[in-house]
């Protein structure tokens, strides 16, 4: 699972074998772990909490953001790490 991001005490990556759901990213505290959050990207550069972990309203808000501003960087990551995939987003 390739580590994205260190966002403060947050990791976003990705789970190797989800290549057939949208783009996605996971986001645990300190290393990854089952449960941790979930967040879909959508097509106009958004996001979308699929699962919110154990984070608080506000860590969901601010890492809803840094993957917005990251969201670019974010799919080329994901066409890299799932090559010769046809890359799919949330609605």
């Amino acid at each position: 699972m390739p580590k994205i991001f260190v966002f403060g005490t947050f990791v976003l990556y990705f789970w190797a074998g989800e290549n057939n759901e949208p783009i996605h990213v996971h986001v645990g505290v300190r290393r990854p772990a089952d449960g941790d959050a979930k967040f879909w990207l959508t097509n106009d550069g958004g996001c979308i909490v699929a699962r919110p972990g154990d984070l608080s309203k506000r860590d969901l808000r601010d890492i809803q953001r840094f993957i917005v501003q990251n969201h670019a960087y974010i799919v080329s990551k994901w066409v890299e790490f799932y090559e010769g995939i046809e890359p799919r987003f949330y609605q």
